[in-house]
């Protein structure tokens, strides 16, 4: 098992990132690498609250740790701080051994120049995961949830929406 920590500066204040990591519809536009799509199952933010999601390739052909071509994972929130910090213990729904396991994700919200530092601190990662593949699917998921937050790209409702 292995650590990676990805962080990354969005132009937003905390809470707005706060808000991003805690609403399921907010995940299953970001949390996604590309390549993928997401959907959320359930969705409980609260501490001792649980989740569970499925990222699914696009490609038919890709091969996914809980089935032909999607990773589902389930787990609960350890800890939460409102506008500081999001501690979720997960794991894959998985028969392979190389890729079971509890991991634990950390994520710090530090206020910084007018925007957020966003640390993930992701623990407990098997070693069947390339640790490339980790980190590269940590920075698309914060470049998404960037540009979400940012409102580069996301869709906002007007006020008669």
């Amino acid at each position: 098992m292995y650590a990676t920590r990805v962080s990354r500066r969005v132009q937003a204040p905390p809470h707005a990132v706060y808000r991003a990591l805690t609403d399921p519809d907010a995940i299953a536009a970001w949390r996604v690498p590309a390549g993928m799509t997401a959907r959320v199952h359930t969705f409980d933010a609260h501490e001792g609250g649980t989740f569970r999601v499925s990222l699914t390739y696009d490609d038919a052909f890709a091969a996914g740790k809980s089935g032909r071509h999607t990773d589902t994972y389930h787990g609960h929130f350890a800890r939460l701080v409102p506008g500081a910090l999001v501690v979720e213990v997960f794991a894959f729904e998985t028969e392979d051994e190389a890729v079971r396991g509890t991991m634990t994700m950390t994520t710090t919200l530090t206020a910084a120049g007018g925007g957020t530092d966003v640390e993930i601190l992701h623990e407990g990662i098997p070693d069947a995961v390339p640790r490339e593949d980790n980190e590269q699917g940590t920075r698309m998921a914060l470049d998404n949830l960037a540009r979400l937050v940012e409102g580069k790209g996301a869709h906002r409702p007007s006020q008669g929406e």
